[in-house]
């Protein structure tokens, strides 16, 4: 285990006080020169749900995905700012971006199950994340990420077939039983439902309040109805003229979507523009 990683588990196992899980303090994000977000300072809190909200290119999926450093992935990408999780700076220059994500999961728009069983989906990513246990340990680990996911009950007798064989909205529950089989403190989802059905969608919903008992959650959606139904809080981001996005407002769901601040909230949530 690296001193990195050993920090960053001392301090979430330590840090049981505090209501916020993450926090972003003028936080920048650049493609090249171009200024995708700009100056956000943002407070998370644990064990809620959390929407980011707005238009059309307002750098709602490059917030997300500051929270583990996946813009990173994109060569031209890099931040200024920082953000701070469980007292540490996941952008210190001493910080492994890989050790980040076992702890801040994502799950993206597109369901992306591996090309392996329904069992292998969840035991390869917690493998390769650090699990060192025994068969059955195992198999406890997978049915109770399944149990999690809402999923076990489907599966439970194939979990010998391909993760590809299952719907798609199983296919999404697949990929968060895959993620909190690694046991992360964050999960980031980045339109999780957009690609589903309405029923599938209001399992993801279920699932996504069901999850905030013991994990936080940030979603990016451009479903305002799904907004004000799964989330605590909500942060409205648009653009400026110069087309960087920023945080307009944030506050409670309820505040934002029945009394907001900004006449341009306003505008963006009862669709008058976006």
């Amino acid at each position: 285990m690296t001193y990195q990683t050993q920090q960053i588990h001392q301090d979430i196992s330590g840090n049981t006080n505090g209501k916020n899980a993450i926090v972003a303090k003028d936080l920048s994000i650049y493609y090249g020169d171009f200024l995708a977000v700009k100056k956000v300072s943002l407070e998370i809190q644990k064990q809620k749900i959390t929407a980011i909200i707005g238009p059309s290119g307002c750098g709602k999926s490059t917030m997300l995905r500051a929270f583990n450093r996946m813009n990173e992935l994109v060569p031209t990408a890099h931040a200024t700012g920082e953000v701070i999780f469980y007292g540490i700076n996941i952008y210190d220059q001493n910080i492994d971006p890989v050790e980040v994500r076992r702890h801040i999961g994502m799950v993206f728009q597109k369901p992306n199950p591996f090309p392996k069983t329904i069992y292998e989906n969840i035991a390869w990513g917690a493998q390769i994340n650090g699990f060192k246990g025994s068969k059955s340990e195992m198999d406890n680990l997978v049915e109770e990420a399944l149990v999690g996911a809402a999923l076990w009950e489907e599966v439970k007798d194939k979990l010998d077939q391909s993760g590809l064989s299952l719907s798609g909205g199983q296919q999404q529950r697949l990929c968060i039983a895959r993620t909190i089989a690694i046991k992360p403190a964050i999960i980031l989802m980045d339109e999780p439902a957009s690609a589903l059905d309405p029923l599938a969608t209001l399992k993801i919903e279920e699932l996504m309040k069901e999850l905030a008992k013991n994990y936080t959650i940030i979603v990016v959606t451009h479903n305002m109805q799904q907004a004000a139904r799964v989330s605590d809080y909500t942060a409205f981001f648009t653009m400026g003229d110069d087309r960087a996005g920023f945080l307009m407002e944030f506050g409670e769901t309820n505040q934002i979507f029945t009394n907001p601040k900004q006449k341009v909230t306003e505008d963006y949530i009862t669709g008058r523009f976006g």
